[in-house]
């Protein structure tokens, strides 16, 4: 019974966490003046919102110097910064 009750327990943790990491970009959809956005606009914003932190994932990951080591602090923010640059042309 114990098994149990933890198991429900760590289920819940995880379910949460889920939904948590999904929310992300839907918690960035507001307007202007802070209002939360809804409908197209929201749809709109959540898959502009996607699609930045996909570039940026993708540019993290090539952010190598030219031995191959990966880069850090502002070497690899100019890098990242102009690699998202170049994908949205």
């Amino acid at each position: 019974m114990r098994n149990l009750i933890v198991a429900a327990i760590a289920s819940l943790f995880i379910v949460n966490a889920a939904f948590a990491a999904d929310s992300g970009c839907e918690a960035k959809a507001m307007s202007k003046d802070g209002k939360p956005l809804a409908g197209a606009a929201k749809a709109a914003s959540i898959k502009k919102c996607e699609k930045e932190a996909e570039t940026t994932a993708s540019c993290e990951a090539k952010a190598l110097s030219k031995d191959g080591k990966p880069l850090a602090g502002a070497a690899k923010n100019s890098f990242v910064k102009k690699c998202a640059a170049d994908t949205k042309k």
